[in-house]
């Protein structure tokens, strides 16, 4: 609490000065508060300064990397060291920290020399016996590590550390995705960092919960703040998505008291659904009791991650796997389990297409013929428009949603286009959405499309208001996610394969 109380306070600081200023000149005194003008040298030496202070404070925390001989003896440096590092860098503005992190990686990571002469006695002992090869081996693999390593580890037995470390790697993925920064040096800190979250966010670290209604307050807030997929609106929504027919679970660990890590949200239901609107928006079941005999399938529709700097940390996957077993522990009866899952990339995809084929009087198959004349006749657009430039400028909005007829004309032909874009649609020839590879990874199969299925504004620009069922079938998990993820296989039903059969004959994207 002390460490938190000394950090909010240094970064209130500029604002108090700001206000001190304020009052001062309103008084007369802005003169005994302002600094002097500074000359174009003194400014130059003033910038110099947060530079000179971090090679200082980096020189201070960071320590050697102990030799071989001594690296299991080798005493661990002073608390304070990990503290002050930790509070230095938490009050340096985003510029700053990019350049900290850029001199902590590249100035303090792996001694490039001696890894060159070490690599060369490896292959001088290849000759030699076993144990004096597998010893220069193992001096070559210690070389490695990066001296900022060690520091790493040192913080993460800080009370708070863990919590910084991993908000640490958030602001690199930030640097990383916005190239602020090309060093190679920032991306293997990076992979450093990550390596080490997955070593203590391995699932057996990792603590599932159960959220209720009678959670405590903190952690209800957190889990409404959080939720990425469907937005919670107000109390009696969160109260609904915990209460009957309901569960919400979290995994948590021990060194993040009170931060859900990942959370997913169930529905408990007769049938597997196929629209959201029955399971977010509508409050009939918030008292009431829950039938067993009316529950007969589990539904996956929300799972988020809280906390950026733990993106490519498996978590959801076993989260799932432990929420099955929990269910089947509960519920002896139950068999169907299965996601119902947005499709958020599907119309910025759409979209591309259209526009890269607006030009094209054939359409390139995007409409059938009869699906074209009726949206002009609904539409009142004239006669000898492309059909992807029609389709393009009528999905650019949403008033589409509000004519049942064009409802009803649109269905076919987007149906068919979010198959392919599910199953067809590839990067490194795994499945191009983000939310289907994370299932299929899990050895899910692609069951179900649900037409008008999130008819919520954000559902229809995201995906048209198409959602998508991925049935697990526990016995064929394991055989799915291995035949997708060694030959890129992707297991899926009768009614998506039959799409994406139409969508082949009518295309020729």
């Amino acid at each position: 609490m002390i460490v938190g109380h000394v950090a909010r306070t240094l970064r209130s600081a500029p604002r108090s000065w700001r206000y001190c200023g304020a009052l001062a000149a309103a008084y007369g005194l802005r003169e005994r508060l302002d600094p002097p003008r500074l000359t174009t040298s003194q400014r130059r030496r003033q910038h110099s300064g947060p530079a000179k202070s971090m090679e200082e404070l980096l020189r201070k925390t960071v320590g050697p990397l102990p030799t071989y001989e001594t690296r299991d003896k080798f005493p661990l440096p002073p608390e304070s060291s990990s503290i002050e590092f930790m509070h230095f860098y938490r009050n340096l503005e985003k510029g700053q920290k990019s350049e900290f992190l850029d001199k902590l990686s590249l100035e303090f990571g792996v001694d490039h020399r001696q890894v060159f002469e070490l690599a060369g006695k490896v292959l001088d002992t290849q000759l030699r016996d076993a144990a004096t090869v597998l010893q220069a081996e193992d001096r070559l693999r210690y070389s490695l590590t990066p001296r900022y390593r060690q520091l790493l580890s040192h913080i993460s037995r800080v009370e708070g550390g863990v919590k910084f470390l991993v908000d640490l790697r958030a602001d690199i993925l930030d640097i990383v995705s916005s190239k602020t920064s090309d060093s190679p040096h920032i991306r293997d800190l990076n992979g450093t960092l990550k390596s080490l979250l997955s070593e203590w966010f391995s699932v057996g670290l990792l603590r599932l919960e159960r959220i209720t209604w009678q959670s405590p307050c903190e952690i209800l807030q957190k889990i409404s703040q959080y939720e990425a997929v469907h937005p919670v609106r107000h109390w009696t929504d969160i109260k609904r998505r915990v209460g009957p027919y309901r569960r919400c679970y979290a995994f948590t660990h021990s060194a993040m008291p009170g931060e859900p890590l990942v959370v997913l949200h169930v529905a408990l239901t007769q049938d597997i659904s196929d629209n959201i609107q029955a399971i977010v928006r509508e409050f009939a079941t918030v008292d009431s009791e829950e039938d067993v005999n009316k529950i007969n399938a589990a539904v996956f529709y929300s799972i988020s991650s809280t906390q950026a700097g733990l993106q490519g940390v498996e978590l959801g996957n076993y989260l799932i796997k432990r929420v099955v077993r929990e269910l089947q522990s509960e519920f002896p009866h139950l068999t169907q389990f299965s996601s119902l899952s947005p499709i958020p990339g599907f119309s910025t995809w759409l979209q591309g297409v259209l526009s890269q084929h607006r030009k094209e009087s054939c359409g390139a198959g995007i409409l059938l013929e009869q699906e074209l004349e009726e949206v002009q006749l609904v539409t009142g657009v004239e006669a000898g428009g492309t059909p992807a430039d029609s389709l393009r400028r009528l999905l650019n909005t949403n008033e589409w949603v509000r004519s049942e007829r064009l409802v009803r004309v649109l269905e076919p032909a987007l149906m068919r286009l979010c198959a392919w874009y599910l199953y067809g649609e590839k990067r490194r020839g795994y499945a191009l959405d983000p939310v289907a590879n994370f299932h299929l990874q899990n050895g899910a199969t692609m069951w179900r499309l649900n037409w008008q299925a999130d008819t919520s504004p954000r559902g229809i620009t995201k995906s048209c208001g198409i959602m998508v069922n991925y049935r697990y079938y526990l016995q064929e998990t394991a055989a799915n996610s291995a035949s997708y993820l060694q030959t890129k296989v992707i297991a899926a039903s009768e009614q998506v394969l039959g799409l994406v059969a139409q969508f082949q004959k009518n295309s020729k994207l």
